[in-house]
């Protein structure tokens, strides 16, 4: 596994070298010398390679983008986006789509903590600022990014933080791991009324949903909106056919909620347009409370496949993932 943190320049070259060659926009004096070109940037790319400027952190695979976490501390809070399909290099996410553009791909975040809102609107009701990503353990198919993140309105104090770990696993030709865990720690006494915007979730690309003619389903079976919304179950999955593309190609996105985690088995979130998450906070009779000092540990998988959830094999992943 490799990993680029200063060669910004090496990075645009062989990315530009490979675009106007698949263009036919490169001219050489022979086959053999383009070859050979051709060769060289695809052995010096290939495997899990990982490339940082700043706060965003790069991961490819062949030289072909799986994702990208960005934590740049203009945003309202950390996210991964692209989140590429392993057949199609098609996100499987999306990220400011309508009708909710404040949904960002992949993410963590909460509304109604002390009256803050570190979900959507403006900045000045709160925001989940990164410390700094770094990267972690590695190996010749998985890297791990980790980072700590402080949760505040500007200029106030911090209310919470978290310290997040995501390792990135090429599991298979068509098969992408993204594991989550985060420890959510409160700085102040925290209170967080009743919320639909709460914790880890997904917005997936409109061609997976069932908005889009793709399809919604949960570990149970069931599928659409009207049959997972408010149930528990240990995960959901959107998927379909990819839009624009020749073929038959399905790809799809899963979100694994951990059964140790606090409220399992935990009720979703579903939408039609692609929104999920395991949501408590949503369906809780009172506000939760955390006191200052404590802390909840969370802990997710999404996968991301080719084929619909069964072709996937979701329901032996799962199993496999929960006995690690």
């Amino acid at each position: 596994m490799r990993h680029d943190s200063v060669s910004r320049r090496r990075f645009m070259a062989s990315a530009t070298v490979g675009t106007l060659m698949a263009a036919g926009a490169v001219n050489r004096s022979s086959a053999a010398e383009k070859k050979t070109e051709t060769a060289g940037v695809a052995a010096e790319n290939a495997g899990l390679t990982t490339y940082q400027l700043g706060p965003q952190i790069w991961v490819r695979w062949d030289n072909r983008p799986v994702t990208c976490y960005r934590a740049h501390r203009s945003q309202k809070y950390p996210y991964l986006y692209p989140l590429a399909g392993p057949v199609s290099g098609l996100s499987v996410t999306s990220e400011t789509s309508l009708p909710y553009p404040h949904h960002r791909s992949l993410f963590f975040g909460c509304d109604r903590v002390n009256d803050g809102n570190y979900w959507q609107e403006d900045y000045d009701r709160g925001q989940i600022l990164s410390n700094g990503p770094k990267l972690g353990a590695t190996t010749e198919k998985s890297v791990e990014i980790l980072d700590a993140c402080d949760w505040q309105k500007p200029g106030g104090p911090i209310v919470m933080n978290d310290q997040r770990s995501i390792v990135i696993t090429i599991a298979g030709p068509t098969l992408r791991f993204i594991d989550i865990g985060i420890e959510w720690r409160a700085v102040q006494d925290v209170t967080i009324a009743k919320t639909n915007h709460s914790l880890f979730s997904m917005r997936a690309a409109g061609d997976l949903t069932p908005a889009g003619g793709g399809r919604l389903v949960n570990a149970e079976g069931l599928s659409g909106e009207k049959a997972t919304f408010g149930k528990p179950s240990a995960w959901c999955d959107f998927s379909g056919r990819r839009a624009g593309l020749p073929g038959d190609i399905v790809e799809g996105i899963a979100l694994f909620d951990h059964p140790k985690n606090p409220w399992a088995p935990t009720p979703w979130f579903t939408r039609d347009y692609g929104f999920a998450s395991p949501s408590p906070l949503n369906f809780q009779e009172k506000s939760w409370q955390l006191a200052a000092g404590q802390s909840v540990t969370l802990k997710y998988r999404v996968v991301i496949h080719a084929g619909d959830a069964e072709a996937a094999g979701l329901a032996d992943i799962y199993k496999a993932w929960t006995v690690l």
